[in-house]
């Protein structure tokens, strides 16, 4: 009994039929014969069985980058050749220290589909090594959580980038409270990061690229710029023009934002009020939202004195002509 103990806690919390711990062992007791495979296999055998399966699970093993696929969602823009190089040097001298974790492939026998670590992979394919992972079995939507919840934690997943995989998500039907729980969001910053997402073109946010030091108000600033024609037709400009792509993706979005921003409306040029005697009294000023009047304190500073003095009774007056 010490022995069935044993093996009991290797195995999962709770035995299939046919296997509880109260059930007598002797000669009723059958066993499996052993061609039935692991699915088959029932009673200590099993469980010890089990237990080595879940442990491998768990475990971090060595594999050949190229038995790796993509996720089908992707959450980050390219970045630049300096920080992937930069990455490069880092696992030659030190190695990968931390795993990257994957699932085996749904469609494809034998291979793996990446939740996250892809710049790793990538990097650790450049070397020649074998890529250390851990194998979980996930379905799509707890990829895709999994993903979205340790990409998120990094300190250089920028904020376009996280609005890229929300929006995305959300194209490929998953709801917003799977969304939240992957990005850690609540609803106002989800909300916050699709729109940004869906307001600024694909072809726009690529050709700036991550731009992490651009944060959410500047990415949401440039979303709101460019929901005008002529705007965004000149951050395309800019974006074609010369030396654009050699510039670092923080100085690419202050171009195109730059490029974006609403021309000012040129000020109304004042009209000069001269009394009967030629005096310069006033400057007028009429704008859309204002009129202005500027006394010259120099020719009429009197005058200005005695119109505020007399201003309610001239505003009254005006009042009393309207009710007329």
């Amino acid at each position: 009994m010490a022995r069935k103990n044993l093996l009991l806690g290797l195995s999962d919390p709770e035995l299939p039929a046919g296997n509880s711990p109260a059930e007598p062992s002797g000669e009723g007791h059958k066993i499996a014969p052993p061609h039935l495979g692991i699915m088959g296999t029932r009673g200590a055998i099993g469980a010890v069985t089990r237990s080595i399966e879940q442990l491998k699970a768990q475990s971090v093993v060595e594999i050949a980058p190229d038995q790796i696929d993509s996720s089908f969602i992707s959450d980050r823009l390219e970045t630049s050749p300096e920080s992937h190089q930069a990455l490069v040097e880092s696992i030659r001298e030190h190695g990968q220290q931390v795993p990257v974790l994957v699932r085996p492939h749904p469609d494809r026998v034998g291979r793996f589909q990446i939740a996250y670590g892809r710049r790793r992979l990538r990097a650790i394919a450049e070397l020649g090594l074998r890529v250390r992972v851990i194998v979980r079995p996930r379905t799509d939507q707890q990829l895709v959580v999994a993903q979205g919840q340790e990409n998120s934690a990094r300190t250089d997943l920028s904020f376009i980038e996280k609005a890229l995989f929300a929006s995305r998500l959300e194209e490929n039907g998953y709801s917003r409270e799977t969304i939240m729980a992957a990005l850690s969001v609540d609803k106002t910053g989800l909300s916050r990061l699709i729109s940004s997402a869906v307001k600024i073109p694909q072809d726009v946010i690529e050709a700036i690229g991550a731009a992490p030091k651009a944060g959410r108000d500047c990415w949401i600033e440039l979303a709101g710029r460019l929901d005008l024609p002529t705007a965004l037709a000149k951050a395309r400009g800019v974006i074609g023009g010369e030396g654009f792509e050699q510039k670092s993706s923080e100085e690419r979005f202050e171009l195109v934002l730059n490029a974006s921003a609403p021309k000012r409306a040129r000020a109304a040029r004042p009209t000069v009020w001269k009394a009967v005697d030629g005096t310069r009294v006033a400057q007028i000023r009429d704008d859309p939202r204002h009129v202005t009047l500027a006394i010259d304190k120099k020719n009429a500073g009197e005058f200005g004195a005695y119109l505020i003095q007399q201003l309610p009774e001239i505003y009254a007056s005006f009042k009393r002509r309207g009710d007329t």
